[in-house]
């Protein structure tokens, strides 16, 4: 009996912060979007469905291109050349940059007669377009933004997994004739393609979630047909002073978030069976 009390003694503090910081503001959260009316007046909102679809393809082309060039990129990394160390340096620094200032970059950069325009015309004589009047071209330059500030992160990633590869693998492909793009899809994809599936459903939960890049690159322009979940729900919130209805555009990503969730938990529990 004293064992277990001394046990609840070291337990209470981090309950009491687990309670406290986590289980309060989800629970608090999910009771504010409980209201079935609140779901009815979300769907019937013209900005909502909107929303929706730019979440869909920020989300689905933003990390599926992210992590294919990125796995792509680590194989160009590996190489042991000084310069291309030193190209890896370089690559990286968008990474370290803070989101708030890399988003700010590339917003400026998409202005009328910005940097962007400016090239067009410098080098090819034409003019270009309002970049941000325009949803596609407001949601593409999002995308872009979000893949220049992560990618440099999962090729990292992939580096080391690369390196981790033993060598004697590949020198037994070359023996066999399997070089360059045979030996990619028959040896590196394989041994990878547990960690890939691992990051992409990982980066998936993160960027459901990643309110900076939308809100400073395209600022939901034009009149909000770029917004995604999470700048949706912050505009209900403070903008149109309604926080349940900002909760409930959030929240209504749970239904596929809680599914990758739980494959991403299913692949984890798989590696530990095999390790």
């Amino acid at each position: 009996m004293t064992d277990f009390r001394w046990a609840l003694t070291f337990i209470a503090p981090y309950a009491a912060i687990f309670i406290a910081f986590f289980v309060y503001p989800f629970g608090y959260a999910l009771w504010m979007a409980s209201s079935s009316s609140l779901y009815t007046d979300l769907i019937a909102d013209r900005s909502y469905l909107p929303a929706v679809v730019s979440t869909l393809l920020f989300v689905g082309l933003g990390v599926n291109l992210k992590m294919f060039l990125a796995l792509l990129l680590s194989g160009f990394f590996l190489r042991p050349s000084w310069w291309i160390k030193a190209l890896l340096a370089v690559f990286i620094l968008p990474w370290l940059i803070a989101a708030v200032q890399a988003g700010i970059s590339f917003h400026w950069m998409l202005q009328q007669q910005g940097l962007i325009d400016g090239l067009l015309f410098a080098l090819f004589g034409i003019e270009g377009p309002i970049w941000l009047n325009d949803r596609w071209l407001a949601i593409g330059a999002n995308v872009v933004a979000y893949i220049w500030k992560w990618m440099p992160f999962w090729t990292v990633i992939f580096l080391v997994a690369r390196m981790t590869i033993p060598r004697d693998i590949y020198d037994s492909a070359e023996i066999d004739g399997a070089t360059g793009v045979r030996r990619f899809v028959h040896i590196t994809l394989p041994l990878l393609a547990n960690l890939y599936l691992v990051c992409t459903l990982l980066s998936t939960l993160w960027t459901f979630g990643d309110f900076t890049t939308v809100f400073i690159v395209s600022s939901g322009a034009p009149t909000g047909y770029s917004d995604v979940l999470a700048t949706l729900g912050f505009r209900y919130a403070f903008d149109l002073g309604n926080p349940a209805l900002g909760v409930a555009a959030v929240m209504s990503a749970l239904p596929l978030l809680i599914p990758i969730a739980i494959l991403l938990m299913r692949r984890f529990q798989m590696s530990e069976v095999r390790l």
